[in-house]
């Protein structure tokens, strides 16, 4: 993976002072959950039906 990019990257965003991110990391595809409101968050790994991680495909962009 090349220096200049981020390691993380937002794919989804809902929501202004209190909302939801979903954060996916470049180099396992591994997603995130960010709950946040106000000046608290929270953050989890996002997880499928049966309880596994949910995992992108890696896309270098």
């Amino acid at each position: 993976m090349a220096k200049d990019k981020d390691r993380f990257e937002k794919v989804y965003s809902q929501g202004a002072l209190t909302g939801i991110q979903i954060w996916v990391d470049r180099e396992t595809g591994v997603n995130y959950l960010f709950h946040f409101s106000g000046y608290a968050g929270g953050l989890t790994v996002l997880l499928d039906r049966s309880g596994k991680p949910v995992i992108s495909p890696i896309v270098d962009r």
